[in-house]
């Protein structure tokens, strides 16, 4: 659905999930069009927003195939209003990457994708994956992105057990809700200096999507990947590319 005039291509959001780091998705692509284009370009986007409590009992109780029907429904009715690639805002629910790529016939631009070819375009070699316990212990997102980043010599590092437990908890129970604590903060800041002095890490990949509400490169010496920031610069090129 390119717009003769502006030349931009429509991108579809599957959002909510959380509706938190929506709006920062919604107000970086915004910026980003304003940015390239000039003048009052904006993006041309189109939402599906979920409400989160439906998918957060989907992964509660591990049933991703309604959830996985539950987004690749949401992508097909995207791509009917226009949609020309389709974008799942939450870096959790791309387990169901398959499921919304199967269900349309249009790009699915993937967040693992952009974060690799940053942390590979950068000097970083031992990266902490902070993310939901889901992320952080199954293999949809770890395993793809170790698979980009081995070549190179790079290594993909995840918190222990009661670490992870502390970092789900506070994505949950306070980021989703748009809740900032310091004392959050404190604990994340923490756990990364536990990783450097355990494995000598580099970097860290804000790896859920609401991290980058509490987290930001100012507050580490770490190379920071802020999976939100780079999802919506590969976006940015597919709806600015001219073709």
């Amino acid at each position: 659905m390119r717009s003769k005039r502006s030349g931009l291509r429509t991108v579809g959001l599957l959002g909510g999930m959380s509706w938190q780091s929506t709006q920062t998705y919604y107000r970086l692509l915004n910026e980003g069009v304003a940015h390239r284009r000039g003048g009052t370009h904006s993006a041309p986007l189109i939402l599906h927003s979920f409400d989160f409590r439906q998918i957060e009992a989907f992964q509660e109780n591990g049933d991703w195939a309604a959830a996985g029907a539950c987004l690749g429904a949401a992508a097909a009715g995207l791509e009917q209003a226009g949609a020309e690639a389709i974008i799942i805002a939450t870096n959790t629910m791309h387990r169901l990457a398959d499921d919304v790529s199967r269900a349309v016939s249009i790009p699915l631009l993937h967040i693992v994708d952009a974060t690799a070819q940053a942390i590979m375009h950068s000097d970083a070699r031992a990266s902490l994956l902070l993310a939901t316990a889901y992320t952080m212990q199954q293999d949809f997102y770890k395993v793809p992105l170790q698979d980009y980043l081995k070549p190179q010599g790079g290594t993909l590092f995840t918190p222990e057990p009661g670490e992870q437990k502390i970092i789900h908890q506070i994505i949950y129970e306070e980021l989703c809700c748009g809740t900032v604590r310091d004392e959050s903060r404190r604990l994340y800041l923490d756990i990364i200096d536990a990783a450097v002095r355990r494995h000598g890490c580099d970097s860290v990949i804000l790896g859920c999507t609401e991290i980058g509400l509490l987290i930001a490169q100012h507050d580490t010496e770490l190379k920071v990947f802020d999976t939100t920031w780079l999802h919506c610069q590969q976006a940015l090129q597919f709806i600015c590319e001219r073709v």
